[in-house]
């Protein structure tokens, strides 16, 4: 387009001059060429033609592209969707396990919603076992489903059914220096009092009424006429002298083992004493399941193993007791520089215990518990009644010494 403005034919008027000035023209014409410029068609790049046809393509197969006929809070909530995409992932895997353990055990559930407590005690698995005691309980422990006890399930009926076995109930605390003592001789001092609490209550030669050697052997004979009383309590029992004071011992002629396993539980704590001394103390329930001695040939389809009758395959089974025996330790141990004392060896300064379900006034030194199919034996019972497994309350002696029952076993 020229930039000139046109002139006209002359006087005749068939083309006027414009009145319009040289400069407004000129900027009209350069304008009105730089739009049609910008308006005019172009030729597509090579690239815009390739996305142009992918992006038919899809369409033609009902694709739809990213942000294609979507608008911004669309895509809003895609990304909250994979964001918790990813979050159920991470989560999966330890909900996934979770899952597979309370199908293998649903009594993990709290409140046992699927009866699980129930089918345990009805005969089925084991109830799920107690964690660790590591206070004092402010309660007894609830009554467990009436059951009658075996020698395949000796413990059924019972609390200690979901306690530990044996001398692995008894759990030795983390060693720390008290006073002069090193952690190592804090930590040797407990082990020799778990020695003790095994050795009086657990070892099988001691609930046969053998000499127990091995708790003897952790006891300072320096200690004034402690050892001279035990020892006079195991030649030749009696009221004064009794051994049932510290060790826990059955006639074989009259009983025997329900098995293997002995129930345990309770606690074992330390501090400084009040003679720069280490004090130990230490709470332990023992329950023992027993079989009368004279039944356990009798019983068809039992076998011994190792002195104890156990249940064969088919047979059937014969009348279990139990005994249950609570007892309260404290023990010192005292630095030789200061004291008379053996250097590692732990005095009693206490001994208490509660037994329940035994013979009232027989001073033999075996405990005798009663059978149901058995005439009863020894005095009768002119104490209050009593929960054996009742471990909230202190046992210190009334000064009574009567012999009271127990309300369960």
């Amino acid at each position: 387009m020229s930039d000139k403005q046109p002139e006209g034919a002359g006087e005749s008027g068939e083309f006027e001059q414009p009145s319009v000035p040289d400069d407004v023209w000129e900027r009209f014409a350069r304008d009105t060429e730089r739009d049609i410029r910008s308006s005019a068609p172009k030729e597509p790049s090579a690239r815009a033609r390739m996305v142009t046809e992918r992006l038919r393509q899809k369409d033609a197969k009902g694709a739809q592209p990213e942000g294609w006929r979507t608008g911004p809070a669309w895509q809003e909530m895609n990304g909250r969707a994979a964001r918790r995409r990813r979050l159920w992932a991470i989560l999966g895997v330890p909900v996934a396990v979770a899952v597979a353990l309370v199908a293998v055990k649903p009594s993990l559930l709290p409140g046992d919603p699927f009866g699980a407590s129930s089918d345990a005690s009805s005969g089925g698995a084991s109830a799920a076992a107690l964690p660790a005691e590591t206070a004092p309980p402010t309660a007894a422990p609830s009554s467990a489903a009436p059951d009658t006890p075996t020698l395949a399930r000796p413990f059924a009926g019972s609390p200690a059914e979901r306690w530990a076995d044996g001398a692995a109930a008894i759990v030795v605390p983390k060693a720390t220096p008290v006073g002069t003592f090193t952690s190592a001789q804090v930590a040797a001092a407990l082990k020799r009092a778990k020695t003790l609490l095994v050795g009086a209550n657990l070892a099988p030669g001691t609930l046969r009424g053998e000499r127990p050697e091995s708790a003897l052997a952790v006891l300072d004979p320096k200690q004034p006429r402690m050892l001279d009383d035990v020892n006079s309590s195991l030649r030749a029992p009696g009221k004064k002298h009794d051994p049932l004071m510290l060790f826990s011992r059955f006639d074989p002629a009259e009983v025997r083992p329900a098995g293997d396993v002995v129930k345990v539980r309770g606690r074992m704590t330390f501090k400084a004493g009040a003679h720069a001394s280490v004090a130990i103390h230490m709470d332990y329930t023992f329950v023992y399941p027993l079989i009368q001695a004279d039944q356990a040939s009798k019983a068809p389809g039992t076998t011994e193993t190792s002195g104890a009758p156990t249940e064969a395959s088919g047979g059937g089974s014969t009348e279990v007791a139990r005994t249950i025996v609570r007892r309260v330790l404290d023990l010192e141990l005292l630095d030789p520089r200061k004291y008379r004392a053996t250097p590692g060896k732990l005095s009693i300064t206490r001994y208490d215990q509660n037994l329940g379900n035994t013979a009232c006034d027989v001073y033999d030194g075996f405990l005798h518990p009663q059978f149901d199919s058995a005439a009863p034996t020894g005095a009768p019972p002119t104490g209050p009644t009593t929960d054996p497994y009742d471990r909230s309350r202190d046992i210190e002696h009334s000064g009574t010494e009567t012999c009271g029952t127990v309300s369960r076993t």
